[in-house]
């Protein structure tokens, strides 16, 4: 159940601009300036593995599976759609708002990128895609290219993409089979 704060939050985050211009990249050549990640993995074989792995995904489950407590202004991913992500205990921590800026659905490929929003610790943009490929095998995508955009995440350094990377792994685990 969503909060009416959060509710706030949620109608707030909704008409802030994104905190980059480089929006779409994560589908492309990534931008220069910015720390990249790329990163693929086999989670599993098979449709079924596809099918429930894409649930997990588009319903925001993988990031609570990974450890953040997610507050969507929808059950899915789609366009235009906000969120924001706490990392932390009890309604502590770091907020992590973002809006979803583009979706893949396709037959044997589906996902979504979202950007960072005002407030985010980092700026830029994050994309997560499922595929299905020839062979059977059920491959996660993520590619991400940010830049410290707090002074606790400029002050952190190098410790901020060990926390990137930590958290990707945990994307990765939250949907293998």
């Amino acid at each position: 159940m969503t909060s009416t704060r959060d509710r706030a939050r949620l109608e707030r985050l909704g008409v802030e601009p994104l905190t980059y211009s480089e929006v779409g990249a994560t589908a492309g050549t990534l931008p220069a300036g910015y720390h990249h990640v790329r990163r693929s993995k086999v989670i599993g074989h098979g449709r079924g593995v596809f099918t429930d792995a894409a649930n997990a995904l588009m319903t925001w489950q993988m990031h609570s599976r990974a450890g953040l407590q997610v507050v969507p202004s929808a059950p899915r991913a789609a366009r235009d759609v906000v969120v924001f992500m706490r990392l932390g205990i009890a309604g502590r921590g770091v907020v992590i708002p973002c809006r979803v800026v583009y979706e893949i659905a396709e037959e044997r490929r589906i996902g979504f990128a979202y950007g960072t929003l005002p407030g985010h610790p980092e700026r830029g943009e994050e994309s997560f895609v499922l595929e299905l490929l020839d062979d059977d095998r059920v491959c996660m995508h993520i590619v991400a290219f940010s830049q410290p955009a707090r002074w606790f995440t400029r002050l952190a350094g190098p410790i901020s993409r060990r926390a990137q990377a930590f958290m990707t792994d945990r994307y990765i685990r939250a949907l293998r089979a």
